[in-house]
């Protein structure tokens, strides 16, 4: 029985190996559960018309924030999800069985940033002593912020921290509660441009600005024909966006409920590209693991390394754009 599924499987890969997987019955392959914040992903493939011709069914489970999404990796209630660099090594921390299995760096102005209201008196990241700074716990922005403050020579032991989802963020900041907002793109843009906010630290040269993909140690055993298949539709699905702003915007703003107009300016002014899994990557997590490990939010050291599984890799040969 074991023998006949291996062979099942090879010839699964050699479909996808020579473009014909939309050949495969869709019945003889187990469906993928992918988690996803906020419908993002699941917006992505539709407008990019990735979500076409899947030979297996994709259940999409939504999750408000990065930290959920993790706790259900973790759980091995889904299979694959995106998280930044943080929630991802927190993830790691709480000892999930996962693998990043594909990488999408982010290049843009203000992908993450830390805010201060226009008329703030805070100058630089060093003036942040003392402060009030208002992010999501294990969030990216959480990370830009202890980045921010050692870069000036703080700690997290020199502010305070308020732990709130985006929209209650940009209300604090706005009544004058919080000193300043660690948080990342679309609401980057939107405070700059809506409510007189301005950028303290840019996370463009403190962070990598990588979305993991990662998937559970069960799926890549037992889905991993589905799974190569699905991050070769990611990685077309972001080819696309670069190309086509104004249609990416447009469904991104169908979910957040932001004008259209921020959505535009954040697509036009990013670029989203895939990444190896190499050294280089690994040793820029490792870096986020052990900044958490010194500030006291890991209680031992983690070793990224076996959060990694390279040999996605392994080139595989595109199918063809679905045409939308």
């Amino acid at each position: 029985m074991l023998y006949a599924l291996s062979f099942k499987r090879l010839l699964w890969g050699a479909a996808l190996a020579f473009g014909v997987l939309s050949t495969v019955q869709a019945g003889d392959l187990q469906p993928l559960r992918v988690a996803n914040q906020k419908s993002t992903i699941k917006a992505l493939l539709e407008a990019s018309g990735e979500s076409q011709n899947v030979p297996y069914e994709i259940k999409w489970s939504e999750f408000p924030s990065a930290s959920p999404l993790g706790e259900a990796l973790n759980a091995g209630a889904v299979d694959v999800g995106a998280l930044g660099d943080a929630p991802y090594v927190f993830a790691l921390g709480a000892g999930a069985s996962i693998k990043v299995i594909s990488i999408i760096h982010a290049e843009g102005r203000n992908t993450t940033a830390l805010l201060v209201p226009k008329d703030s008196p805070i100058k630089t990241a060093a003036d942040l002593k003392g402060k009030k700074i208002v992010t999501g716990r294990s969030s990216i922005g959480h990370y830009l912020a202890i980045k921010a403050l050692n870069d000036a020579g703080l700690t997290t032991q020199d502010v305070q921290f308020i732990f709130l989802l985006p929209a209650e963020s940009r209300l604090v900041l706005d009544n004058g509660t919080a000193d300043a907002w660690a948080t990342w793109d679309p609401y980057t843009t939107v405070v700059t441009s809506q409510s007189n906010a301005r950028v303290l630290v840019s996370g463009k040269h403190l962070l990598s600005n990588h979305l993991y993909f990662a998937a559970t140690g069960q799926a890549i055993a037992d889905k991993r024909v589905q799974l190569d298949d699905f991050v070769a539709r990611i990685d077309r699905a972001y080819a696309w966006a670069n190309t086509h702003p104004e249609q990416y915007a447009a469904a991104q703003a169908k979910i957040t409920g932001l004008p259209l107009a921020v959505h535009i300016e954040v697509a036009k002014d990013t670029h989203l590209s895939p990444v190896t899994i190499d050294d280089t990557v690994i040793h820029g997590l490792q870096a986020t693991a052990d900044t958490y490990v010194k500030e006291g939010l890991l209680s031992k050291h983690i070793d990224v390394s076996q959060g990694f599984d390279s040999s996605f890799n392994a080139k595989r040969i595109p199918l063809e754009q679905a045409s939308r």
